[in-house]
């Protein structure tokens, strides 16, 4: 398995680069075989009024199969590093469950289903944010200006269903995935509404 740390605009530490290919490597082999390339990408937010959320580690997990991806925000690399680790660890290990349950009798559950009980009680206790109150760019853009395309990415994949849209939405934590509908044969779009609901969006061609 390859782990490879980064860091945008930062200098990545040899000792640091060492403790997380380490943690890495023996988390992820725990759970899932599959994968075979760890990208651990490191990010300083300059901004002096999110100082206590400043760094900023990104982990994505590429696989034969479905790509997993946490990101956390903390004082430092190190705790940053800790809580996306935590995170991931949640989603390889839900991905090693529905993995047990296909190779099992039993019918999967629903993912609307199945996520809503996977839920962080935390998150449930707390009220829905305020879109206002949400910065757009934050994360994408260096100097967080509109206007500038800073990341494009591609990926292919199989037609699916929405379920597996869904799934796959939680894998890599963003709040839409885009796939191709097995059933309706269209671009889709599943996203996350207000509260623990999902949105479907279809192109009709």
């Amino acid at each position: 398995m390859e782990v490879i740390v980064k860091g945008r605009n930062v200098e990545v530490p040899d000792h640091y680069r060492q403790l997380v290919s380490d943690k890495l490597q023996k988390r992820v082999e725990k759970f899932d075989q599959k994968v075979y390339r760890i990208e651990v990408e490191l990010q300083h937010e300059p901004n002096r009024r999110q100082q206590d959320q400043c760094q900023r580690v990104e982990i994505t997990c590429l696989s034969k199969g479905p790509v997993i991806r946490a990101e956390a925000c903390a004082k430092d690399f190190t705790a940053a590093f800790e809580a996306a680790n935590d995170k991931l660890s949640s989603r390889l290990r839900r991905l090693a469950d529905r993995r047990r349950v296909h190779r099992g009798r039993r019918t999967p559950v629903s993912v609307g289903q199945a996520t809503a009980a996977l839920l962080d009680n935390g998150n449930r206790n707390q009220a829905p944010l305020n879109p206002e109150d949400i910065d757009p760019y934050d994360g994408l853009v260096e100097e967080h200006l509109p206007g500038r395309i800073v990341r494009e990415k591609e990926h292919q994949g199989e037609p699916m269903t929405v379920d597996d849209a869904l799934f796959h939405m939680e894998l890599v934590g963003h709040d839409f995935y885009l796939f191709h509908d097995k059933d309706s044969g269209l671009p889709s779009v599943v996203y996350r509404r207000k509260g623990f609901d999902y949105g479907l969006l279809r192109l009709n061609m």
